[in-house]
């Protein structure tokens, strides 16, 4: 009588209780990659917006604003005395006075082309670069008080600290999806790997009158699952890998909706995808057999 022990030497008779095709194949290897193929979606998005966002940090980080109000008499000699005195100030690189087409390009957006400044009593802005090491902002702030009291400085403080927060939590959002999607994945390969179980458990009985150990059956589901599921999560990542690159490429004004695809070595995460939902289905699928097969006891 064959023993089917773990040294047995032949592997094919216990594979083939395992259905090479039918409803669980399809089942499993279509979620492995329709899943892989959102988690490569996600991972671009969470990816792209982080870039986004240390991006705009970035552009703030380095530069700062001075809004000068003061009686239009008064402004031109206000804003003088102010880049003279930034031009004597240590950490300042370079400041300049922005045109009036220049802010009302800036005004645009929200007031439109036809915005009369000359009309409006619109502060003047002065755009200051930082040097490195940079600047004292609250001596210049003291400075500017004295100097011109209507003059008030902006640091993009207020700017760059909810974009920081918003990158950190742009990528949890984006691993947290990868999460999500792996679990259902493995639930969903669990309820395959089970419907195989129970849809061959006169097979696995006969198998264990002839001597074969719990431990063979179950690697055979194992083996057979994880290769269906890397199959389908290859296919998915490929097919995904495809879409992003059909993707907008990024803008140069900075648009949320473009650039979302991935950029260097970042094309080398999506790799990792298919790997990962080999030992997800290799875990699901071990604990789904043991699990099954303690039922067909």
């Amino acid at each position: 009588m064959p023993q089917f022990g773990r040294d047995a030497a032949p592997v094919n008779p216990a594979l083939s209780i395992v259905p090479p095709s039918g409803p669980t194949a399809t089942l499993t290897t279509f979620t492995a990659g329709a899943m892989t193929f959102l988690c490569v979606f996600a991972l671009a998005l969470s990816l792209a917006s982080g870039r986004l966002a240390d991006r705009w940090s970035d552009a703030l980080a380095r530069t700062a604003t001075i809004r000068v109000s003061a009686p239009p008499d008064q402004m031109q000699l206000q804003t003088d005395a102010i880049l003279t005195l930034l031009a004597s100030t240590p950490g300042v690189a370079s400041s300049r006075a922005l045109t009036d087409a220049e802010q009302r390009a800036l005004l645009e957006p929200w007031f439109g082309p036809d915005l009369p400044l000359d009309a409006l009593p619109i502060p003047r802005l002065i755009e200051i670069v930082e040097a490195d090491p940079g600047y004292d902002s609250e001596g210049l702030r003291q400075r500017l008080a004295a100097e011109a009291p209507g003059a008030v400085l902006d640091d993009h403080t207020r700017w760059r600290r909810p974009l920081a927060e918003a990158a950190g939590r742009i990528r949890l959002l984006g691993v947290l999806s990868i999460g999500l999607i792996g679990v259902a994945m493995a639930a969903m390969i669990t309820l395959a790997a089970s419907a195989a179980l129970a849809a061959n458990a006169e097979v696995i009985r006969v198998l264990r009158l002839v001597g074969a150990k719990d431990s063979y059956i179950a690697r055979a589901f194992v083996r057979r699952f994880t290769v269906r599921s890397f199959t389908g999560a290859s296919i998915g990542a490929v097919a995904g890998l495809i879409g992003v690159a059909f993707l907008p490429a990024a803008d140069a004004a900075g648009g949320f909706l473009t650039g979302l695809g991935f950029v260097g070595m970042g094309w080398l995460w999506p790799l990792a995808l298919p790997p990962l939902a080999a030992f997800v289905a290799f875990a699901a699928t071990r604990r789904a057999a043991f699990a099954k097969l303690k039922e067909l006891t």
